[in-house]
């Protein structure tokens, strides 16, 4: 990784993904998990305050950035919650079929570079009555706020981890053959439309 990737990307990702509405938004989906979770893009450990201790056992937290892991220490440290890491990539899952009960995701799936190949790993992974937990912002249904995101990102992911605007979340969750059983769409509180519509809710298989 550059510089650039592994000491300032994640200290601007820590502070953007920290933000009060940010965690508010991650407030009602992470305490939703429960048994053996996988975390996938663990980042600094922002999720960590939030899970029911009494509801899970122990976090796989994969987390391919070695940036992002040194951000998490602190958190950790803090935390009676027992974390594991897994550093491939989350297109390669290094873990048995149906072994987790929760797969969360939180401002992740924008970035994966093979979001399909990675949903994949996840369902091969999630138990047959298992939950996929998701907080994403993506793609606008506003025609006049997507093309923005349309025409921002390329140059959005080339600063920004390589995130993009312009995904459509639940499409692509939909896609992978999960069942999206809970969802609400929202733009975030004092975010621009372009990087604010957000997708939380609940799937399984």
């Amino acid at each position: 990784m550059s510089f650039y990737e592994n000491k300032i990307l994640p200290h601007i990702i820590d502070c953007s993904c920290s933000m009060k509405p940010i965690m508010a938004l991650r407030q009602k989906v992470v305490p939703l998990a429960r048994g053996v979770v996988l975390e996938v893009g663990m980042g600094s450990g922002l999720n960590l305050p939030l899970y029911d201790n009494e509801k899970i056992d122990f976090v796989w937290g994969l987390e391919p950035s070695m940036g992002m892991r040194h951000k998490a220490e602190k958190n950790l440290r803090k935390s009676s919650v027992e974390v594991k890491w897994l550093d491939l990539p989350g297109e390669q899952i290094p873990l048995d079929d149906n072994s987790v009960d929760t797969v969360l995701l939180t401002y992740t799936l924008c970035t994966i570079p093979d979001w399909q190949a990675a949903l994949q790993q996840m369902r091969r992974v999630l138990k047959p009555d298992g939950l996929l937990l998701f907080c994403e912002h993506g793609r606008s249904p506003e025609s006049k706020v997507s093309r923005w995101q349309d025409r921002l990102t390329p140059m959005w992911k080339k600063f920004a981890g390589g995130c993009h605007l312009n995904r459509p979340i639940s499409d692509y969750i939909e896609s992978c053959d999960f069942k999206i059983t809970q969802q609400e769409n929202l733009y975030m509180e004092g975010a621009p439309r372009f990087v604010g519509y957000m997708y939380c809710g609940q799937a399984g298989k």
